[in-house]
């Protein structure tokens, strides 16, 4: 009798994390978005329209340049493209953004947007500003599949994957909202990327990648890799291609210590199990003292907020060997969730144990709160108000 090999293990969740292929959504008015092409793609999109090949490999470079380091959302705005030229141009593309239905800003700072796709999927993006930096926390998928407990995010469904062009968009915009225009490597606002939004990344892999690569660019964007952070779950089949094609620094959702809770809160768990996650770890290219793995940690008061949980956490880190920074976050609750926040006695002294152990670990401070926009909160406002309602805000009516 031949041997039967088992069929993969599904993700728990909603639906398998990997949508089905599907075509790239054209816009009605069948023009190409130039956002998230990279400067090959930019050139064969011209060349494509009908251009010839010495002109557009000189209007790739020039449009480029007015995309990715001038901000310019209209061909008008290029100046040292012939005028006549600019017609022939908005006729076949479109310099893309992402649609705003609601932007909200909390009272510290944190801002939040409500994004809108051409095929009208919702998505959020969140930036926190800080007296040193800002950062933009940048989605990678409508929704999600994870369906991890304690996240409000992943009590969505994944709908599909972003494009590279539509992640690129959302730093794009936040550029926009900021004035920082044309883009400088000092001065910025907006200093850090963390790939810590809606959506796991390292199921919406190629995208992810080629949108990073425009923002490492620099031709383009010009973001330092040491300032972009990826986050995953732990789909450790993808981590080591991670570090090889993309080389940002990692950072894990680890948030338990067992098998038994981290199987309960982050069902991924059971397909890659903490030794198998901690292994890719220490493989991960470029991890070093220098570069250390951000490992996060959200507080569930008498579920994984133990000292015995904090030593085991130590343990667990030495045995691997990790170049290891701990992110202590505090739960941040919605209506429904199954957890409650530990007590912040109970925090600082699980923060104690790593610390008096020679490792970082920090308490993050909530930042927006007040706006949903919180880590493990985003959840796309359409699913909490009705879209018409949405709308009129959006358009500045008061109903």
């Amino acid at each position: 009798m031949p041997d039967t090999v088992a069929p993969p293990m599904p993700i728990p969740g909603h639906i398998d994390p990997v949508p089905v292929p599907r075509a790239p959504v054209t816009r009605a008015d069948g023009r190409v978005d130039l956002i998230g092409l990279s400067k090959d793609q930019l050139r064969a999109a011209l060349l494509d329209a009908g251009m010839d090949a010495r002109q557009a490999k000189l209007r790739a470079k020039q449009i480029w340049h007015w995309l990715y380091n001038r901000g310019a959302t209209q061909f008008a705005q290029m100046t040292d493209i012939a005028k006549a030229q600019h017609p022939w141009l908005e006729g076949r593309f479109v310099v893309g953004r992402p649609e705003v239905v609601e932007a909200q800003v909390s009272t510290d700072g944190t801002r939040k947007w409500l994004l809108r796709s051409p095929d009208a999927q919702d998505y959020e993006m969140v930036f926190i500003p800080d007296a040193d930096r800002g950062t933009l926390c940048v989605s990678s998928q409508v929704g999600c599949t994870l369906n991890c407990r304690f996240c409000h995010t992943g009590t969505m469904r994944l709908v599909r994957n972003l494009t590279a062009g539509e992640i690129v968009g959302q730093v794009m915009l936040a550029r926009d909202a900021l004035g920082e225009w044309p883009s400088q490597p000092e001065g910025r606002m907006l200093t850090n990327i963390v790939m810590m939004g809606m959506g796991e990344p390292l199921y919406n892999f190629d995208n992810v990648r080629d949108a990073l690569r425009l923002v490492m660019d620099g031709d383009g964007l010009g973001l330092s890799r040491r300032r972009i952070t990826l986050s995953t779950s732990g789909v450790v089949p993808m981590m080591a291609r991670a570090g090889e094609e993309i080389g940002v620094n990692l950072a894990v959702s680890l948030h338990a210590v067992t098998k038994e809770v981290r199987d309960e809160i982050v069902p991924l768990n059971r397909k890659y199990g903490i030794d198998e996650l901690l292994a890719a770890c220490a493989n991960y290219p470029g991890a070093n003292n220098a570069r250390r793995i951000t490992f996060e940690y959200v507080m569930l008061r008498d579920k994984n907020d133990s000292d015995a949980d904090a030593r085991e956490l130590v343990r667990l880190l030495r045995h691997y060997r990790l170049p290891a920074k701990v992110n202590l976050i505090p739960f941040n609750p919605w209506p429904g969730a199954p957890y409650e926040c530990s007590t912040p006695e109970r925090v600082r002294a699980f923060s104690s144990i790593i610390f008096e152990a020679g490792i970082s670990a920090p308490v993050r401070t909530p930042r927006g709160r007040d706006i949903d926009a919180a880590c493990g909160q985003l959840k796309t406002a359409a699913e909490k108000k009705g879209r018409a309602e949405l709308e009129r805000e959006a358009a500045g009516v008061v109903g």
